[in-house]
């Protein structure tokens, strides 16, 4: 069917369907790397003002830029038609990525952590990696790299 076949009406009610789920391509995916690291950001405040390291007004602007950017990611969601719900990918035996609403509170202890709350208890304690990446092209290596990372929420 081309357009010089359809009906005039048709065209605009056409043109104004909103974008299938399938069609959202990469929205749900970034999304819920953002809702991920805004929730470890979360963590990490709550774990400053328990431990007294923020003062009323850092906590205060942190709070708040918490809320503006959960209210930009509800807004992303509504305009790619994704369900805020949907951004918890379940990774089966692995368990979830975020954890159910209210589920989770730094610090505490869950029998199947989370992996948001195994990220915000290695950046509580810190981590080192380290690794040798070698690239090569017909058994010839021409690229060697050391990688050395460092995460933790702590200044070092």
């Amino acid at each position: 069917m081309t357009p010089e076949n359809v009906e005039p009406d048709l065209l605009p009610s056409l043109a104004l369907q909103p974008p299938a789920k399938t069609d959202a391509g990469l929205a749900p995916l970034l999304l819920t790397v953002i809702e991920l690291v805004r929730q470890l950001m979360e963590a990490q405040v709550i774990r400053r003002m328990e431990s007294g390291d923020l003062g009323d007004e850092d906590l205060e602007r942190a709070a708040d830029s918490l809320r503006k950017l959960e209210e930009q990611v509800v807004n992303m969601c509504e305009i790619f038609d994704v369900d805020p719900a949907d951004l918890n990918i379940d990774l089966g035996e692995i368990g979830t990525l975020l954890p159910k609403e209210g589920s989770y509170y730094p610090g505490a202890k869950n029998q199947n952590p989370t992996i948001l709350e195994l990220l915000d208890r290695l950046l509580d304690t810190g981590v080192v990696v380290e690794g040798d990446v070698d690239l090569g092209l017909a058994q010839l290596n021409l690229i060697h790299a050391k990688l050395r990372l460092v995460l933790t929420s702590k200044p070092i």
